[in-house]
């Protein structure tokens, strides 16, 4: 973990805010959480987490939405605040409002939210965008993206499946992305590295429903390999749609 927000990082400052925002949205994090899930948990444990999972990147979607929208009234850990209570407050609502949904539906729900989302993600002018320096900013995400990883982790068993999988997708890489360029780029920058993230929220539900199919019946290597492929291929389709269409 403390390599890929790293990476995503080093990405960002080279090849711009938006291709950082799709990277980051692999499952760099969902990843390992869900194979430390199958290690730990077992196999079941992780396919009824992923229904949680969907609920999550709808949460996710929102907490996006909620920071950018208060980036040009207020500095980064209001808008932290702010969204981290969207997330949280959209999760349990669609926990208990949909109960009784299969995970099939909750993956189209994540999917119809994560597109609509792009459509509808707010223009940031260019101008609203200022330059800071941040000593030893790459450590200091790396510190926070390892804690979080093994806080969810330890505490699965406690939270059960349902909980452990909202928040897997729990936006600590996001909001490590949002609180940090927010503070050293401005709002423009900050919706820039947000639709980037949001650009990868299809190929990163795929990656996840295909784990609950795929997990019961093939070994972990093939399943997640499967899944990351899949989760590229749509990602570099998702780039086209986004430029041209969206």
């Amino acid at each position: 973990m403390p390599l890929v927000i790293g990476g995503v990082t080093l990405a960002s400052k080279k090849w711009g805010n938006m291709v950082g925002g799709i990277i980051a949205s692999f499952p760099w994090v969902a990843g390992p959480i869900l194979l430390f899930f199958t290690i730990e948990q077992g196999v079941s444990f992780t396919v009824n987490s992923i229904r949680g999972v969907m609920i999550g990147i709808i949460g996710v979607v929102m907490f996006c939405f909620a920071f950018i929208y208060a980036t040009s009234k207020f500095k980064w850990h209001i808008c932290l605040v702010l969204a981290y209570i969207s997330f949280l407050f959209t999760s349990i609502f669609l926990n208990n409002f949909g109960s009784t949904f299969s995970l099939n539906i909750w993956y189209i729900i994540a999917i119809l939210v994560s597109l609509l989302g792009l459509w509808a993600f707010p223009q940031i002018k260019k101008e609203d965008s200022h330059t800071k320096v941040l000593k030893n900013e790459i450590y200091l995400r790396m510190i926070v993206i390892t804690t979080f990883v093994i806080l969810i982790t330890f505490l699965a068993k406690t939270l059960g499946p349902t909980w452990s999988g909202i928040l897997t997708p729990f936006p600590i890489i996001t909001a490590i992305l949002a609180a940090f360029t927010h503070y050293t780029q401005g709002p423009y920058g900050t919706s820039v590295v947000l639709k980037g993230m949001m650009t990868g929220f299809v190929g990163f539900a795929t990656f996840l429903f295909l784990q609950a199919i795929l997990l019961p019946i093939f070994a972990i290597p093939i399943s997640f390999g499967i899944g990351f492929l899949a989760n590229l291929i749509i990602n570099f389709m998702m780039q086209y749609l986004v430029k041209y269409f969206i």
